[in-house]
């Protein structure tokens, strides 16, 4: 089956032109054209559209039309703006947000600078704010994962589907863009592995998936996805009711339900993610193996997983600090500590 250049049907994924009605539209146009034909995803020119749209409502209100228009000072109030802004639910932007809005700013007019359509990049200065390196919380045990994945009705074919679709991410640790992108000749059963095609920073990679994923998969290719699939069959693995290929919002609401349901925790498919990594990392997996699994660019991306990884450094821990464990030392035996040891925790608790 041929590739499409698209990933599917999905509207939402598609990097709509702007009205032409000023020379800065008409300057975001030309920019999403160009990084279009330099080879960048069709996620990221999408949300670079998205972004951008945002950015030139937000000058017309105050009567910037033109590109030359935007000096430092009008950006640093854009910036101003973001921070201050408020989502439906009165809480602010997330700084990643904030970082990801001037990011496509700061790429459109640094190859508006570059193409000699303004003589200064005024955006050359601005910083997007510092987004901290925080370790990943939505990370589940095993059997809270099993829990999860037992909350899909497989006698349904949604759920089946999204039985298959917890199973393959638990497995493999893909992104959610990753999996809803997943075409059926890029599952391997004979080989036991998975083609992710264009993962980050558009690299391809060939990752193993366990025979239970590929099971449940299967299943859902035999039970589910005919009952799904419309004509013409656009080759995605994981369809919508509609015969569409799923949008990674709307595999985060869905994925993201199984797990407050089962366990009380906030999370989605990214919490597969960090779980897998945790777990394989605690049974003994070379970390640069999971880099390779991950399709982490550097090591350091991979590295904060063994800050999360703490199985080994427990049992360090308890094996060689002298109260790690709640029983007396030779010395306090000897009354070196005045009698005065803590009650037992199972008898007097923390009172």
């Amino acid at each position: 089956m041929p590739r499409r250049s698209k990933p599917g049907h999905s509207h939402r994924l598609i990097a709509r032109p702007l009205a032409a009605s000023t020379p800065v539209a008409v300057a975001v146009n030309d920019y999403l054209d160009a990084i279009t034909v330099q080879g960048y995803s069709p996620y990221t020119v999408a949300y670079r559209s998205r972004s951008l749209r945002l950015f030139v409502a937000w000058l017309a209100e105050r009567g910037v039309e033109h590109p030359g228009e935007v000096t430092e000072q009008v950006l640093e109030r854009y910036q101003r703006s973001l921070h201050y802004q408020r989502k439906a639910d009165g809480s602010p932007l997330s700084l990643p947000t904030q970082a990801g809005y001037l990011t496509a700013v700061k790429g459109l007019f640094r190859w508006l600078a570059k193409t000699n359509r303004i003589l200064l990049n005024p955006a050359a200065e601005i910083s997007p704010p510092r987004v901290e390196r925080r370790l990943p919380r939505a990370i589940l045990a095993h059997a809270e994962v099993e829990a999860v994945l037992a909350g899909a009705d497989i006698e349904d074919p949604v759920g089946l589907r999204d039985r298959a679709i917890m199973e393959v991410l638990y497995s493999t640790g893909i992104r959610r863009g990753e999996l809803c992108r997943l075409r059926l000749d890029d599952v391997d059963p004979a080989r036991g592995v998975l083609l992710v095609s264009q993962g980050k920073g558009g690299r391809d990679r060939v990752i193993p998936i366990g025979d239970r994923a590929l099971a449940w998969v299967e299943r859902y290719l035999v039970d589910a996805r005919p009952r799904l699939v419309s004509e013409p069959d656009i080759g995605i693995v994981f369809l919508t009711v509609a015969g569409d290929d799923l949008t990674p919002d709307h595999l985060t609401e869905r994925v993201g339900r199984y797990i407050r349901t089962a366990t009380g925790k906030r999370g989605s498919c990214h919490a597969f993610r960090h779980t897998m990594a945790t777990l394989m990392l605690d049974g003994g997996a070379d970390i640069r193996h999971i880099q390779e699994m991950l399709g982490h660019a550097g090591l350091q991306t991979t590295e904060i997983y063994t800050h999360v990884s703490i199985r080994n450094l427990k049992a360090i821990h308890n094996a060689t600090h002298p109260a790690a464990n709640n029983t007396p030392s030779s010395r306090s035996q000897e009354g070196h500590l005045g009698g005065n040891r803590p009650a037992s925790l199972g008898s007097a608790g923390w009172a």
